[in-house]
């Protein structure tokens, strides 16, 4: 196993916790977990050989990232904003979480979604220095010695992909590694998870993307995807390999095909502490702004009439987490109040085209009788009509697929439509925020899966939550670590998304948005964290710890420079 080369410590005589490293010189100062740069101080340059190595100055955390700053500024677009962000992480990562930190509402766009999506596309083009774990066929029968490779302290959080259907473009090959780097990056930032515990991982089996098979630049596996019962058996061995390499790990499933991210969800979700992200976090997060937006309207969770266009991973998860709040709030009749539609429009009973997936999910024929024109299934317009819908979700990576007749019936349902667009990346949203406000007469509570700019609208401004899964996964992940939850259950992704509702201001709701600021990232991780630990001792997946806040509160790391002493 690849040793940290540090080790924290407590002097028992001043109680002053200190670093000890066995790194020197030119080695310690390529060690992004460990490297100060031009803020070693003077006896650290003594004790490690780096007289020499430095410049004069011993700068201030905070005069670096003023420099980490002017750099960033002379960058002209968002991918070059990213490629600066990832060399800083690869040369001194204390500095980029604080950089990240102390700039949440720039960053977290750059480093995640939507410019994480170009990134991902240009991948071998702009890669410069490996990051993460890569995972081929060739590593059958070794897969443990692969992951033994990576230092591993403590419980780590494992972010992998199969890269098969990144955000909103498809499959990337190997360069999906992009999500969970830009995802773990968050981890460490909003949750303060130690930054040596997380452990990004790409599956590289192939890809079908023949635009990348072609690239002579190309740095993945060239080859199309691995299928079947391979692929399912090569799921199984990597999953022993992280048991076996990381014991007690959290494992998050990002970007899986749908046909994938189910199956491999209910196989391994009672085998070791996992999720996915886009079935589960993001039904948190559409759940969590739900909850908000009820709340600032005076109504309930149980009245609720909703409509999801995508009827994929993310669509079927948060059918099934807005059911659980429901029925937690006392709806009987949820079947009569939740509707899913696909590229053929609504799913219901009455097709015969349905798979597994989407039978469970179905409309019974009952409810739905007479709601299309009888020539095939009912469309967005006729759905909406017909459930009389107060909120439409969207999760199908289709823009525009929110018509302005079905915006428009959504205002004729009730006085404030929840309307939902929530694809990423910006491009792929379903409704453009100010059409949706314009076609309801101002009267939307809007909310998206990117960023977008206020809308001012007949005097008024609105502003735009985004409806972020950071709000979720990093509470998530930290919440499961600081309790040693053995499960992630659907009633602690209920307790996160009730947690997220509660971040959410007043003032936030005034202002339109059903979600909280970036800002409050870090404080929303640890609401989060506190209400799934406690869900999770509740549920008997984890052990009592007594002050389950103060558990949390000390599992948490900041990013500051510790001082070193030499091993």
């Amino acid at each position: 196993m690849a040793t940290l080369g540090f080790r924290p410590a407590v002097d028992p005589e001043t109680g002053e916790q200190h670093l000890v490293v066995d790194k020197r010189g030119i080695d310690l100062l390529k060690s992004p977990l460990l490297n100060k740069g031009t803020a070693f101080p003077l006896e650290e340059r003594e004790a490690f050989g780096l007289w020499g190595l430095l410049p004069d100055h011993v700068s201030t955390m905070e005069e670096q990232v003023s420099r980490a700053r002017y750099q960033y500024d002379q960058k002209t677009t968002d991918l070059g904003r990213n490629i600066h962000l990832n060399n800083l992480l690869d040369r001194n990562e204390t500095l980029f979480y604080r950089f990240v930190l102390d700039h949440l509402e720039e960053t977290v766009p750059i480093i995640y979604t939507p410019t994480v999506a170009q990134a991902c596309s240009h991948w071998s083009r702009i890669f410069r220095r490996a990051r993460g774990i890569y995972i081929t066929a060739g590593d059958r029968g070794r897969m443990t010695t692969v992951l033994r490779s990576r230092p591993k302290w403590d419980r780590p959080v494992i972010v992998v992909t199969d890269n098969e259907r990144i955000l909103g473009i498809g499959d990337q090959g190997a360069g999906g590694m992009g999500i969970p780097i830009g995802k773990l990056a968050l981890y460490a930032a909003t949750a303060g998870i130690h930054p040596a515990r997380l452990v990004p991982i790409s599956l590289d089996i192939g890809t079908e993307n023949e635009e990348l098979l072609a690239d002579p630049l190309y740095l993945g596996v060239r080859d199309h995807r691995m299928r079947g019962a391979d692929y399912e058996s090569f799921i199984a061995e990597f999953v022993a390999a992280v048991q076996e390499a990381y014991p007690g790990a959290l494992l998050q499933w990002e970007d899986f095909a749908n046909r994938t991210s189910f199956a491999n969800l209910e196989a391994y979700r009672d085998v070791l502490p996992s999720f996915n992200d886009d079935i589960q976090g993001t039904a948190a997060v559409a759940v969590g702004g739900i909850l908000a937006a009820t709340r600032h309207l005076g109504a309930r969770m149980r009245d609720h009439r909703v409509v999801i266009v995508g009827a994929g991973s993310a669509g079927v998860g948060i059918r099934d987490l807005v059911v659980a709040a429901m029925r937690e709030d006392g709806a009987a009749d949820v079947a009569e109040r939740v509707f899913v539609l696909d590229s053929k429009g609504l799913v219901s009973q009455q097709r015969a085209d349905l798979g597994a997936m989407k039978q469970r999910v179905a409309a019974p024929a009952a409810v739905v009788t007479g709601w299309g024109d009888g020539a095939g299934p009912a469309d967005l317009e006729a759905v909406v009509r017909g459930a009389r819908a107060t909120v439409l979700i969207g999760v199908s990576g289709v823009a525009g697929v929110f018509t302005e007749a079905a915006v428009r019936q959504m205002a004729r349902n009730g006085p404030h439509p929840i309307i939902m667009p929530m694809s990423n990346p910006t491009s792929l949203t379903e409704v453009e925020p100010e059409w949706a406000l314009r076609w309801t007469g101002g009267s939307a509570v809007v909310a998206t899966g990117s960023p977008f700019p206020p809308v001012s609208l007949d005097g008024e401004v609105h502003v735009i939550g985004q409806a972020n899964n950071v709000f979720v996964f990093p509470g998530m992940g930290l919440g499961v670590l600081a309790v040693g939850a053995r499960k992630v259950t659907e009633g602690m992704f209920l307790a996160a998304a009730h947690a997220m509702s509660a971040a959410v201001s007043d003032d936030d709701l005034k202002a339109g948005s059903m979600f909280p600021t970036m800002a409050a990232a870090p404080a929303t991780a640890t609401a989060v964290a506190v209400a799934v630990a406690g869900r999770a001792i509740e549920e008997g997946v984890a052990d009592p710890v007594g002050d389950v806040e103060a558990v949390v509160a000390a599992s948490r790391w900041a990013p500051h420079y510790l001082p070193y002493r030499p091993a």
